[in-house]
C-alpha cells in the first residue's frame, strides 16, 4: 500500500536534494525553509553507525549538554536518603525527591517523570524497579551521570538539557538538539556538540567507517543528509 505523503511534506522534499550531502550549517538553514506543522517539531540528529551491537564493546552510549538546551521541560525525579543529596536536589529543582517513598510509587507503576537520578547508595533498592524503569529507559546508570552522590549537578544539567546517546539494536542512534523555533545559529550549535561527542565515542574495536550516514529532521521533515568531513567521522 502506497504511503499517502502530506502536502506540506511534498513541498520540503522539493527544497532537499537527496543525493547531496549538506554542511552542517547549510542543513539547519535548509530545515528553516521547510512548511512548518502546526506545533513546534523537534529537531533530531540520526547516525546510522558501523558497530556491531551485539558486541559489548561495540556498544555506543553517553550524555552531551546542549549549549542552549533542548527545548524541553524535563521533569527529574531523585532517589535519595534523607539528607545533604536529597536537600541538594531539592534546591536544584527536582521536581521529585524520596526514597521509599518514591521507590512503593513506582513497584504500582507509577513513572510520571523523565528522568530518574540515584544516589550510589539508594541504588541497592533503585535496581529492584528493574522491570519497571528499564522498559521505559528511566533506569539511573552510572554511564549516564545518573547514578551520583552529586545530585545538584545532575539535576541542574539534566534541567538545562543534557542529552543522551545511545545505540539501539539496528546499531543507530537518534538524539534531540532543540525546537525549529530556536535560532539557526543555537541549532548548529546544540548539533554540533552532540554530533563532536558521538564522533568521540567511537569504540577502540571499531575498524573502517564509524559514522556511516547521518541525518538531521524535525518531527514531520524530510531528512537532510550531513557532511561530516569537517568532524573527521571515519
Amino acid at each position: 500500500m502506497a504511503v499517502r505523503l502530506s502536502k506540506r511534506y511534498r513541498k520540503a522534499l522539493e527544497l532537499v536534494d537527496r543525493a547531496k550531502l549538506y554542511p552542517l550549517t547549510t542543513a539547519v538553514e535548509l530545515l528553516g525553509k521547510f512548511p512548518r506543522a502546526k506545533f513546534n517539531e523537534t529537531v533530531e540528529v540520526a547516525f546510522r553507525l558501523g558497530v556491531d551491537p551485539k558486541q559489548s564493546d561495540q556498544l555506543v552510549r553517553g550524555t552531551v549538554p546542549l549549549p542552549h538546551g533542548s527545548g524541553k521541560v524535563v521533569r527529574v525525579l531523585v532517589f535519595a536518603k534523607p539528607g545533604a543529596a536529597a536537600d541538594a536536589a531539592k534546591a536544584a529543582g527536582a521536581e521529585y525527591v524520596g526514597f521509599d517513598d518514591l521507590i512503593k510509587k513506582c513497584q504500582e507503576g507509577w513513572t510520571e517523570f523523565d528522568v530518574a537520578v540515584a544516589t550510589p547508595e539508594a541504588m541497592s533498592e533503585v535496581r529492584k524497579l528493574g522491570k519497571v524503569l528499564g522498559p521505559r529507559g528511566l533506569m539511573p546508570n552510572p554511564k549516564t551521570g545518573t547514578v551520583t552522590d552529586d545530585t545538584a549537578k545532575s539535576v541542574k544539567e539534566l534541567k538545562a538539557g543534557r542529552v543522551e546517546y545511545k545505540t539501539d539494536k539496528a546499531g543507530n542512534v537518534q538524539v534531540p538538539v532543540g525546537k525549529i523555533s530556536f535560532a539557526a545559529p543555537q541549532l548548529a550549535e546544540n548539533a554540533r556538540a552532540v554530533i563532536e561527542a558521538v564522533v568521540r565515542a567511537r569504540p577502540n574495536s571499531v575498524k573502517g567507517v564509524f559514522v556511516q550516514n547521518c541525518v538531521m529532521s524535525t518531527t514531520m521533515s524530510p531528512a537532510v543528509r550531513l557532511d561530516l568531513r569537517e568532524f573527521h567521522a571515519t
